[in-house]
């Protein structure tokens, strides 16, 4: 597991300013700080990634170089995972997309609730490395879903690396429990869930605060 803020770096800045309720007020600068910390995660993802030696010639002469040898997959839950998504696809340009339509249903009065799933797309899956994007790991119950559903659909990923702004320790464990051989990545890790299940201290509905408070 790969926890961002563990070591001294700009991502803190990046991190802090999402979690500012005043700074929160700026959409474009919540979205932007989003992407920031993606094109980071993705950064350190990359490292983990298999190479392989290649020619480029320049204008000098021919250089030997490491490029990566099969690009990862990248797959979003929408809405809240776009900004995050995107500072991946800065990145990993090159690599093939899936998008995951999921949200929380009616809670019930215990406060649990069901996962709604209505859109899933992407290509192969098979032998492939998966990078599930989603900014919020809270409970960790809608991305296992959301994994089995890709999975029973479009065959299982070699390797899945899941990535998060920001998780909750008990998302962190139900993931690590219920999806084989993952690697988890993260700017921070919360202590705690609240009765709806926000991770706390958190930053609040990632989706909200990047586009407008849903009707």
């Amino acid at each position: 597991m790969f926890i961002l803020n563990k070591t001294n770096s700009i991502a803190s800045h990046f991190i802090s300013e999402l979690r500012d309720v005043t700074v929160q007020q700026d959409r474009m600068r919540f979205r932007t700080n989003l992407e920031r910390l993606g094109m980071l995660l993705a950064y350190e993802v990359s490292k983990t990634l298999e190479y392989k030696p290649n020619t480029v010639k320049t204008p000098m002469a021919n250089q030997e170089v490491q490029l990566i040898e099969n690009q990862p997959v990248l797959v979003t839950i929408m809405r809240a995972g776009l900004p995050f998504y995107q500072g991946f696809l800065n990145i990993f340009d090159q690599a093939d997309n899936g998008f995951i339509g999921a949200f929380r249903g009616e809670y019930e009065k215990d406060h649990s609730f069901r996962i709604e799933m209505g859109y899933l797309v992407a290509p192969k899956l098979e032998g492939k490395t998966v990078i599930l994007i989603d900014p919020m790991l809270a409970t960790g119950k809608s991305l296992v879903e959301a994994f089995e559903g890709l999975k029973s659909k479009y065959g299982t990923p070699k390797k899945v690396h899941v990535v998060a702004a920001i998780s909750s320790q008990a998302g962190v464990d139900f993931v690590k429990e219920n999806i084989k051989d993952v690697s988890v990545w993260t700017g921070a890790v919360d202590p705690e869930l609240n009765q709806k299940s926000y991770i706390v201290p958190g930053l609040g509905d990632a989706g909200d605060l990047s586009f407008g408070e849903k009707a």
